[in-house]
């Protein structure tokens, strides 16, 4: 694989909790934030002029799938791709169990495939509930960190008011983490959109200071 300047997996939950509508919603969501021209100009903005993007679906501790594997964006062109890519994925049948610690090692061994000339790797998890099943997720959450991984998160708060604490205590960490919320799925895609140029913005910093 060649290098690239940024490494970015999207996470999305799939378990009971969120129905085919609000998958959709979700899905339609990253694809509109993905084709917003300041984040496709960020994807493509460091020295390398490219990024690496991948589309996880995940629920139970076993229930995962990675529905667009790593995506080499180095033009507008491949960016749209990638974006059609998302907004066509289908949404699979997982049991409604939600495993982020699961999620986070399977994001884990994606990120051992790419080269090592990848300098900045971020994980968005996005979801609407805090993990009960599988390992826990704050130790991957702490190894990574510990590997400048960041992991971010998106929280939709329809079910859980208080999924930002919970996600702030076990899940996000690494390099400049932070978690964003909306209140419900209709409101997914601008607060992705947000949650993408945040995360550009922090890389283009980071590799203007390397």
């Amino acid at each position: 694989m060649d290098p690239a300047d940024l490494a970015l997996i999207v996470a999305l939950d799939c378990s009971a909790s969120v129905t085919f509508d609000e998958f959709n919603l979700m899905a339609g969501g990253c694809a509109a934030a993905l084709r917003d021209p300041e984040v496709v100009a960020g994807l493509l903005a460091g020295p390398r002029r490219a990024s690496y993007c991948a589309l996880l679906l995940w629920s139970g501790a076993t229930e995962h799938e990675i529905s667009v594997d790593w995506t080499r964006v180095d033009s507008p062109d491949s960016a749209a791709q990638f974006a059609r890519d998302v907004e066509e994925t289908p949404r699979f049948g997982f049991s409604g169990l939600t495993a982020i610690g699961s999620a986070l090692l399977v994001a884990e061994a994606m990120l051992a495939r790419l080269p090592d000339t990848v300098p900045r790797r971020v994980i968005d998890v996005a979801g609407d509930g805090r993990a009960n099943d599988g390992p826990s997720p704050a130790p991957i959450r702490d190894r990574l960190a510990d590997a400048d991984v960041t992991i971010n998160g998106l929280c939709v708060l329809h079910e859980e008011s208080d999924l930002v604490e919970s996600y702030t205590r076990e899940v996000i960490g690494g390099p400049g983490a932070f978690a964003l919320q909306c209140q419900d799925y209709a409101g997914f895609a601008e607060a992705m959109r947000q949650k993408l140029q945040k995360e550009i913005a922090m890389a283009r910093g980071q590799l203007g200071r390397a």
